[in-house]
Parts: C-alpha cells; sequence; structure tokens
C-alpha cells in the first residue's frame, strides 16, 4: 500500500476486513427512511420525535444503572445511557462489518443531540416537561460547574452537533453503499 492511498479508512479496513456488501435495494431503503425521517424531525415543532420514546426509556435506565457512582453521575448517567447504548451498538455492527447496522446505530447515537440540546438548553427557564423529578438534570449540573448561563449556548451546540452527525452518517452510508454498487460492477 502506497503512502497515498493510506488513510483511515483503509487501515481500518485492512485491520478488521471489508463491510459486507449492501445491495442497490437496501441502500435506496435506508436512504430514503433516513431522509424522511429529517424531514419529519425538521418539521416536527415538539422535538420529541418517535425514536425519543425509546430515548427517554434508556435515559431513565441509566439514571438507575449509574447510581452506583455517586450523585454527578448518577444525574448524567441518563444522558450518558443516551449515548452509550447506540454507541455499543454502534461497536458491535462494526466488528460485524455490517454497515447498515453500524450507520443505523450511529444515526442513533446522534439522532438523540438535539433533544439533549433542547434539554440544556432549558435549564435556566425548566419549561419542559420532566419524568420523576421536580429539577432538571442539566439545571443541577450546569448549577453544579458554573455553566447555567451557558445553557442555550451549549444546547444549541448540541443540536448543531446532533444535525451534523446525522447527515455525515447518512453520506457515510450512501458513500459505503455506492462503494459496494461500483464494486459489483
Amino acid at each position: 500500500m502506497s503512502l497515498a492511498t493510506l488513510t483511515p479508512m483503509t487501515l481500518l479496513e485492512e485491520k478488521f476486513g471489508d463491510w459486507k456488501p449492501v445491495s442497490r435495494g437496501a441502500r435506496i431503503g435506508w436512504l430514503c427512511f433516513y431522509t424522511l425521517f429529517l424531514l419529519y424531525a425538521f418539521t416536527d415543532p415538539s422535538g420529541f420525535l418517535i425514536l425519543d420514546y425509546v430515548n427517554l426509556i434508556i435515559h431513565e435506565g441509566g439514571h438507575f444503572f449509574f447510581s452506583w457512582f455517586g450523585s454527578t453521575i448518577t444525574i448524567l448517567g441518563g444522558t450518558l445511557g443516551e449515548l452509550l447504548v447506540p454507541l455499543f451498538c454502534a461497536i458491535y455492527f462494526f466488528w460485524q462489518r455490517e454497515a447498515t447496522g453500524f450507520a443505523f446505530s450511529f444515526f442513533w447515537f446522534f439522532e438523540n443531540f438535539p433533544y439533549i440540546g433542547g434539554y440544556m438548553a432549558d435549564a435556566r427557564s425548566a419549561a419542559l416537561p420532566l419524568v420523576g423529578a421536580e429539577e432538571s438534570d442539566w439545571s443541577i449540573l450546569f448549577g453544579q460547574w458554573g455553566l447555567l448561563a451557558q445553557d442555550q449556548k451549549i444546547g444549541g451546540f448540541m443540536r448543531t452537533l446532533g444535525w451534523l452527525g446525522m447527515l455525515a452518517t447518512i453520506a457515510w452510508l450512501g458513500y459505503r453503499t455506492r462503494q459496494d454498487s461500483e464494486s459489483n460492477q
């Protein structure tokens, strides 16, 4: 392998092997799904998407799971759970070399960011409904860390990061599956 063709992706493929091929029909189906989901997410006025019902259950479970590690980690545990579950799924699909499962898991990972960002941005106004608490996680955490006045900026950054991550994941899946169709010709 020449230095000119050496990229992180080629190094990963050399170490872990090629991704399992994805058919043209599956590629089109997944890309349509992601496009429709993004349209739905962009136009939904509530900011609480259908996938967020699953994320809410994981969030609440994260508080319980991380409760062994002290007060601050218990509070942070909800958000950690929301991010770690899809991240662990992505790692699993990476090892299995399943491009669509890997992409879905990373898309899910980044889909959490806009809602987490909204939750962060709400730290001072406390307008969002809460499950099982009187004060939001991020009101407490930002208060402890002296960041309460930055809630809007941090929340906006998280929302932007989420949208960029979802778009990058879709672009990667399109690129990855296009490679499959080009290698089959």
